[in-house]
């Protein structure tokens, strides 16, 4: 029992769960005022996001018990799933913000885009950690499961979701890369991408889609449109200061900065909690990838250094796409800030890949448990092995 306790990576249990019960707090700070305005209790948000929590704790209980390596044997039930939720949101889906990218399953909602990049990360590990004999053959090793990567990233980008395709892209290029793909087949990937892209982008620019570009980089030439929201997000910052003016004491959620309780929840945490606040959450995001990024390069399964890789890079990518669209470094594209922001998908999904990178976790410290055990004695000519919890001497 007391061995098991060691296997637990306690830092990667711990700081997700403070993370998340630090974001139910501030949602309900931001959206109090919001869930009244609209018409619902003050708590409407809260209550939603603890259902959520509840969920997702469970699936990161079920993660952390469930050996991580058993997900290669299901790797086509899931990947089949992913695709035909991704079908069914463009048939039978809610539109919210000209997006059809939502399920509303009574007072709930689900984001099928949030489970395609839990579940492309699995199935690029899966696929890449059987290939490594042939990973520098392009056409044999490199090539096959980018068809099915292509199918998944059109059909989040045709309802459209350009933000959450760009991170899913995204998180495949560390996935792919970290595999051990030359960097000639990798060049020429990013060029095969690009080509595409400039395909695609004319067809689907719009109006609102170049206000995004516009309100992010020439905010104050349109203060009453589309720089409005930067804004009031640099005003909630900049207010804030070092330790901020008090939880519960934000004036921007107050109707002036929309969406306070998802994609900006950081410029709220800025204002009430200060730099301070600001620091220790992405402190906090910081610890997980680093420590996700360890646990791969720890692990002797190829599969599951990738799947470690893939899971830090969906946090990494997250929380810096998030922090760039407050901080106008980069356009709105709708992305929350990873455990904080108001979501239950994405919660959910968060909390189950810390529970399948704590199993990781937790096969590396047996991994290396093992190598200690079969290490020779210095004093003598022995070596012990560990078979069926019993030293057996050689």
């Amino acid at each position: 029992m007391i061995q098991k306790l060691r296997d637990y990576d306690f830092t990667l249990i711990i700081t997700p769960i403070l993370l998340a019960g630090f974001g139910i707090v501030m949602i309900y700070s931001a959206s109090m005022v919001t869930a009244v305005i609209e018409g619902h209790e003050s708590t409407h948000y809260l209550v939603r996001q603890l259902i959520w929590f509840g969920l997702g704790m469970a699936g990161f209980i079920f993660c952390s018990i469930f050996p991580y390596n058993y997900y290669q044997k299901l790797m086509k039930f899931i990947i089949l799933g992913v695709v035909l939720l991704l079908i069914a949101v463009l048939l039978f889906g809610n539109s919210v913000n000209n997006a059809k990218s939502w399920f509303q399953i009574g007072p709930m909602s689900m984001q099928p885009a949030e489970f395609a990049k839990l579940g492309l990360i699995m199935y690029l590990a899966s696929v890449y950690s059987k290939k490594q004999a042939y990973i520098n053959e392009f056409s044999k090793g490199v090539l096959p499961p980018l068809v099915l990567t292509a199918i998944i990233l059109g059909l989040i980008v045709l309802q459209p979701d350009i933000g959450t395709a760009s991170i899913i892209f995204l998180i495949a290029c560390s996935v792919i890369f970290s595999s051990g793909i030359r960097l000639k087949h990798l060049s020429l990937l990013i060029g095969i991408g690009v080509g595409l892209a400039l395909l695609v982008v004319p067809y689907m620019i719009t109006d609102e889609r170049l206000s995004r570009f516009t309100g992010a980089y020439q905010p104050f030439a349109t203060p009453d449109s589309d720089g409005y929201q930067l804004i009031q997000s640099y005003l909630a910052i900049g207010v804030g200061g070092l330790t901020g003016e008090g939880l519960g004491q934000s004036v921007q959620k107050l109707g002036y900065l929309m969406e306070a309780h998802t994609d900006f929840i950081m410029a709220i945490v800025a204002e009430e909690l200060g730099f301070l606040g600001v620091l220790i959450v992405i402190g906090m995001l910081a610890i997980i990838v680093l420590r996700g990024i360890f646990i791969a390069r720890k692990c002797n399964d190829s599969f599951g250094s990738l799947l470690a890789i893939g899971i830090s890079s969906m946090v990494g990518i997250q929380t810096f796409i998030n922090l760039g669209a407050i901080s106008g470094l980069l356009p709105i594209t709708g992305v929350p800030l990873p455990f904080v922001s108001y979501g239950g998908s994405s919660l959910l999904i968060m909390l189950i890949s810390m529970g399948i990178l704590n199993n990781i976790a937790m096969a590396v410290k047996r991994q290396e448990s093992n190598a200690v055990e079969m290490k020779p004695n210095n004093n003598s000519n022995t070596i012990n092995y560990n078979r069926g919890g019993k030293i057996w001497q050689n």
